[in-house]
């Protein structure tokens, strides 16, 4: 059984990213299958005690996880947004849900108020797949990011508090008191969770600044801080392990001592065996008559309220005096996807309310699940049309991620941003990106093979990559890796040594569209721009094949790079000849003075003829 759940989420996950369709749809539907309808996974042994301290201790780290991808460079930014969103948009969202549900479902004032404070949260786990699929422009992007995982721990909290509030009302020793209790447990809350994050990130820091680890050791004791420190917390005040864990990625993220690129690429991985093991488990657990009580009219109105009225007017709401664009306020009024944490959430607060609201009690995670799968399901089918409408993602980007920002390749990017392509260079060499930045252009100092520079980057406009490093195996590392976010047809590299020299042997079916030319290596380019080589844009004046642009002058090297026609770009590959049409401007790398070229290049474009 246990080999069943992983082989279940793990082939969901596969067939999803085949199928382009969101994960957790394909995930919640393997677990009922394998659950009620099957019987592969039986319920009665899916409610050991063992299974709700594993899912929270699951959630912690996949909340840690997301805390790692948030930069406070980016929150200066958006922050007002965002800070609106998570304090406005919760309350407006908790109230008009509970009204929905008390009206809608027919719950009472008791369980629509547990339950709609619960629905506020949204969820990295599918806020952030989402993103990316769509890779909206602008700071909408950002906000969707911080709101999406910063928003779990406070509405999870919220809820945790107010479920405390309707147990204590209901209990027969209740005296009062409420509303100070309440607030005594929000302070408890902020206090435990911000000081044990606080605790934990400074030990951490402290062992990994000093050495005190081995290598092979240092992610495994990340992930030892990361689940103590949330199972402390949480013993101290219930449900603000989420506030530490959320805390704790922040703090690492944004500290300067140490480097966390390999404690967030071991997370990235962990966390995908987790939310797959999660979403099969926790809907392996439902029940088909319970199921089927949800799809009603009451529970499908109130879905419908809940996407169409709630989420706009608390987006709206929260906007207000920020200036949003609205272009930007109707993008994030379409976002509100709910994931794990309302799952895991959910099925905790029914067991707990189970004595006191036993009939209601087992309504609560049908309709959460409900929720789930009908907002993945219309967001991540309507996200993109949509932004596309709203002008935030471009139908068909132009633009290039370059990976490498050394010499050459900050001139190929600005020849291209002088011709009105959008470029962004990606280098691990903090100097190279810093040069970069001096030049004018975009660039980021980051590990490309990262799982989660896929999150990070701005790749709004952004539809081709070109991996122009000196190193071949992280080339094709790197146009795997973002096989995912680039249609393989857009996706370059350098040529390997394979491609006209004797070296390393890295087979066809792994390497991207080879760059330009079968001999331009990174050392034959490199040893031309040494040589004096310059890249000028030159001007075709006829239908021609882009191979007549090389002149048969065996002392006038010239290499064509990049074809802009219009505001389309193509990139020179070896396995593809262009044709040529008038107007056409074709980046190329010569040892040639421009009046020096054959006619048959075509005419000088002064403003951008030598970069």
């Amino acid at each position: 059984m246990i080999a069943s759940v992983f082989v279940l989420g793990i082939g969901a996950q596969w067939l999803a990213w085949r199928l382009r369709l969101p994960s957790i749809l394909l995930l919640l539907a393997f677990g009922i299958l394998a659950g009620p309808v099957l019987g592969i996974l039986p319920r009665e042994t899916l409610d050991g005690e063992w299974l709700f301290p594993f899912v929270s201790l699951s959630v912690g780290i996949i909340l840690f996880e997301g805390g790692l991808s948030l930069r406070f460079d980016e929150f200066r930014e958006v922050g007002r947004v965002v800070i609106r969103l998570i304090t406005v948009g919760v309350f407006v969202t908790g109230v008009l849900a509970a009204l929905g549900l008390h009206y809608l479902v027919g719950m009472s004032w008791e369980i629509a108020v547990v339950v709609g404070t619960l629905l506020t949260v949204t969820g990295p786990t599918v806020v952030l797949p989402l993103l990316r699929h769509v890779r909206p422009s602008g700071r909408v992007g950002v906000i969707a990011k911080w709101e999406g995982i910063t928003i779990d721990p406070i509405g999870a909290i919220l809820a945790v508090l107010v479920l405390e509030a309707i147990v204590l009302l209901n209990s027969p020793e209740a005296h009062g008191g409420v509303a100070s209790t309440l607030l005594l447990g929000i302070l408890q809350e902020v206090v435990v969770g911000v000081g044990v994050a606080a605790l934990a990130a400074a030990i951490l820091i402290l062992l990994l600044h000093r050495r005190l680890v081995p290598d092979w050791l240092q992610n495994p004791l990340a992930l030892m801080m990361v689940v103590t420190a949330f199972a402390l917390a949480n013993t101290l005040m219930e449900e603000a392990g989420l506030l530490e864990a959320t805390l704790l990625g922040i703090i690492m993220a944004n500290q300067r001592w140490v480097s966390v690129e390999r404690i967030t690429e071991f997370k990235e991985d962990l966390g995908v065996l987790l939310i797959s093991f999660l979403f099969i488990v926790l809907s392996a657990r439902l029940d088909l008559q319970v199921i089927a009580g949800v799809f009603t009219p009451g529970p499908l109105w109130f879905l419908a309220l809940l996407m169409l009225v709630v989420r706009p007017l608390a987006v709206a709401i929260s906007s207000l005096g920020t200036g949003l664009p609205w272009r930007e306020q109707a993008f994030l009024a379409w976002l509100a996807p709910r994931g794990i944490v309302a799952a895991s959430v959910a099925s905790l607060f029914a067991l707990r309310l189970a004595p006191l609201f036993p009939a209601e009690a087992e309504r609560i995670v049908p309709l959460v699940f409900l929720v789930i799968v009908g907002t993945v399901a219309v967001y991540g089918l309507t996200l993109a049309p949509l932004a596309r409408w709203l002008g935030l993602a471009q139908p068909d980007p132009q633009g290039v991620l370059f990976v490498g920002a050394h010499p050459w390749a900050r001139a190929m990017a600005s020849a291209l941003e002088a011709l009105g392509i959008r470029t962004l260079l990606v280098d691990a060499n903090p100097r190279n990106v810093r040069e970069a930045r001096r030049q004018g252009l975009s660039a980021q100092n980051a590990n490309v093979l990262s799982e989660g520079i896929k999150d990070s980057l701005d790749l709004s406009g952004i539809g081709r990559l070109v991996a122009v490093t000196s190193n071949d195996e992280v080339n094709t590392l790197a146009a795997l890796h973002f096989g995912e976010v680039f249609p393989t047809d857009d996706i370059y590299q350098l040529p390997t040594r394979t491609d006209g020299r004797a070296g390393l042997n890295i087979p066809q079916r792994l390497r991207a569209r080879s760059l330009f030319a079968a001999d331009a290596t990174y050392l034959a380019l490199s040893d031309r721009f040494d040589r004096g080589d310059t890249l000028r844009v030159v001007e075709a004046d006829a239908a021609e094949p882009l191979h007549l642009l090389v002149p048969d002058d065996p002392d006038v090297h010239v290499l064509p790079l990049f074809v802009v026609r219009g505001k389309r770009l193509m990139v020179v590959s070896t396995d593809d000849d262009l044709l040529l049409q008038p107007g056409d401007r074709v980046v190329v790398l010569t040892s040639a003075e421009l009046g020096e070229v054959p006619t048959s290049m075509g005419t000088d474009v002064p403003a951008m003829s030598t970069v």
